[in-house]
């Protein structure tokens, strides 16, 4: 273990010196994205390691092969999709990492397994992302009930009217009627 954090650091130093291998011509051309090619031109400069300019890929920049694939804490990264697979996880060589697609349940399970079983999430702070889904959770669960609150309330709302037809005398209630009917009789033509 102690060797592998020496290497660790030795990855960590390798990769701040690392150049940024970028395509050949992809600053002169828009239509050429960043993602590395092998410059194949008879002519080519970079091909040919001329002085001063970019730095091709090769074997000297990879990492040294006891650490390749680790994480920073020297943990080696398993995604893990269930609550079920947290309990596979060996605490002292693994680490997980919550998948970004999963959802929010899903997370909450994973996240409070590991937990318990003092499995460190490499991706997320568990403290906080447990408290923030939690949070989601009970607004989501506040503002169904406010909108079940507010379809009740119009129903509430008729009630009165009705109460105020009954206090109308006679005549309002004739005059009323009068004017729906010539409403329905308009809307007909």
């Amino acid at each position: 273990m102690a060797q592998n954090n020496i290497l660790l650091a030795v990855r960590k130093e390798m990769k701040e010196r690392k150049p940024e291998f970028i395509r050949q011509d992809n600053p002169k051309r828009m239509k050429l994205n960043y993602k590395w090619r092998k410059p194949k031109g008879v002519h080519s400069k970079i091909r040919h390691h001329f002085k001063g300019r970019r730095k091709m890929p090769s074997p000297g920049y990879k990492s040294p092969a006891a650490v390749k694939g680790l994480h920073s804490t020297g943990l080696e990264m398993v995604r893990v999709f269930s609550a079920d697979e947290v309990s596979k996880i060996k605490k002292d060589t693994q680490g997980i990492i919550v998948p970004r697609t999963a959802g929010r349940k899903k997370k909450l399970e994973i996240l409070k397994k590991a937990k318990e079983l003092n499995v460190q999430v490499l991706n997320l702070n568990t403290d906080e992302s447990i408290q923030k889904i939690e949070n989601f959770m009970k607004s989501k669960s506040q503002k169904k009930t406010q909108a079940k609150k507010e379809e009740k309330k119009p129903e509430a709302k008729e009630k009165p009217k009705e109460k105020q037809e009954e206090k109308l005398t006679d005549e309002q209630r004739k005059e009323a009627e009068k004017k729906e009917r010539d409403k329905v009789l308009t809307q007909k033509n």
